[in-house]
């Protein structure tokens, strides 16, 4: 697998047509977003470079969920794919869904925003039809996301190419230091944790190499190399993306748009204005699939660990399509469409994310600590961990007091991962009776959707069952930390 040129285009996605409002409104003034994404971009990088040094130490697909289990136990991984199963597929899938239904919608009510009820019914559509389509075939969901990544190339290219239209032609005055920093809020911390939160969404995708080490081409060269190339190629297309927005429209304008790239279009384009709103549609339409096409990797990885039921690391007989996963992420993604407001929804998921984003860098230091000599292909200064985490305390802590309630649900829902782990994950010996009724809701989801374990090709030339996933045919209620304890026999059905 090859990776430098995919690493910005993992990153670079749907965020940046509605995240801009998002940290305009929190960070009070042009000049003070413009540093929040500036230092948003930083962050993602240091990040990045201390998931690096974890990548090639704990050589496992997974990501972070691999790395917390590894080094916290059990428990703490558990939680970690817990909160990635309910929330943060699910919300991320919803919110590029409903910017997808705004950039629609919007061109069809000039003067209003788009009734909700028509968001979310039009997020719904195009999350099923992409549910369809990935469900069907793994070629036709890769030609989707092909065909679909040139709107978004299209749109940013235009964007920034108008900004600096705008510029040469002398229209800068909101990017003049005394107007750049002139408050249209009173400032607040709070609002500033937000105003990250609302930006780091837009950079969300610098881990997903790490979801995939174990496919990576010689990861100790190249998953650096991507990093040093994407992620600065994304801060400068993120910040003079925002630039080029500010000089075509007041903070007003903006702040009063829910489709700023339509706007923005409207204002510089003319008749061509029609050609951004499609670009954008197509990008976030792109950006809904590749979700939805990734999220079976960390479905894959946990029902390997014994963390998920079986059932949703299955795939298709024929199609070879993860249908019982795909069905589970479009559901709980509905369930997600109760509400139109995005930008409450990147403050939920932001603040879960960046939660487990530190947990992970905790761990980079503690397995520090504990294997010091441990093989280290990558080793990185412990300054860069410790920075993260200074980072990480200050957005978290002011993140809570600024949203208790949203950020609240968020702790609330990760916590009730803790008594599903103890009953179906630790506790080994459980009824007959209870193994039994596992044992059929497997059986009767595996005729459903007539699935079965994935195979690879045997060195003899006939499919053999892999190893990582015979032990899959373990289901959730039968402990992964039995593994570890050959005395402990599973009991038999």
């Amino acid at each position: 697998m090859r990776i430098p040129a995919g690493g910005a285009g993992n990153i670079i996605g749907s965020g940046i047509f509605v995240s801009p409002k998002g940290v305009l409104e929190n960070a009070g003034s042009v000049g003070l977003a413009l540093i929040v994404w500036i230092v948003t971009g930083l962050i993602t990088a240091v990040g990045a470079l201390c998931y690096a040094e974890l990548g090639v130490t704990i050589p496992k697909s997974g990501g972070d969920y691999s790395y917390v289990k590894d080094i916290f136990g059990g428990l703490a991984g558990f939680l970690r794919l817990w909160i990635a199963v309910l929330v943060i597929y699910p919300t991320n899938q919803a919110v590029i869904a409903l910017t997808f239904s705004n950039y629609v919608l919007q061109p069809l009510f000039p003067t209003c925003f788009p009734p909700d009820s028509g968001l979310r019914l039009l997020a719904a559509i195009c999350l099923l039809l992409l549910t369809w389509v990935n469900c069907s075939s793994v070629r036709w969901a890769t030609r989707v996301q092909d065909v679909f990544t040139a709107g978004k190339l299209l749109a940013l290219a235009l964007i920034i190419i108008m900004g600096v239209v705008q510029i040469c032609k002398g229209e800068y005055f909101w990017l003049e230091p005394k107007n750049a920093f002139e408050n249209f809020q009173e400032p607040d911390i709070g609002l500033i944790a937000l105003a990250f939160l609302q930006g780091s969404f837009a950079y969300g995708g610098w881990n997903f190499l790490n979801y995939v080490t174990e496919e990576l081409v010689d990861p100790y060269k190249n998953l650096p190399r991507a990093i040093f190339i994407s992620i600065p190629l994304v801060t400068f297309v993120y910040v003079f993306a925002n630039i080029a927005y500010v000089t075509a429209m007041s903070p007003q304008e903006l702040l009063a748009s829910n489709a700023v790239a339509v706007t923005f279009g409207e204002k510089l384009l003319g008749v061509m204005a029609w050609i951004m709103p499609i670009s954008v549609a197509l990008s976030t339409f792109g950006g809904v699939n590749g979700s939805l096409f990734t999220s079976s990797r960390l479905f894959f990885a946990g029902a390997r660990e014994g963390h998920l039921p079986s059932v949703l690391a299955m795939i298709h007989v024929k199609r070879c399509t993860p249908i019982p996963a795909l069905l589970f992420t479009c559901i709980s993604t509905l369930l997600m469409l109760v509400t139109s407001d995005m930008y409450t929804l990147i403050n939920y998921v932001g603040f879960i994310n960046y939660l487990f984003y530190g947990v992970t860098v905790a761990g980079q230091i503690v397995l520090r600590w504990k294997k010091p000599n441990m093989p280290r292909p990558i080793k990185i200064s412990l300054l860069f961990p410790i920075i993260y985490l200074l980072f990480w305390a200050f957005l978290l802590v002011f993140s809570l007091w600024s949203e208790p309630v949203v950020c609240g649900i968020g702790l609330a829902i990760m916590l009730t991962g803790v008594p599903v782990y103890f009953l179906g994950v630790y506790w080994q010996h459980k009824p007959k009776c209870f193994n039994d009724f596992i044992e059929l809701l497997t059986l009767v989801s595996q005729k459903l959707c007539v699935v079965v374990y994935p195979e690879v090709e045997g060195t003899s030339g006939t499919k053999e069952i892999n190893e990582d996933v015979e032990e899959q045919r373990q289901p959730i209620y039968q402990d992964t930390l039995s593994k570890d304890k050959d005395s402990v026999e599973q009991p038999q059905p």
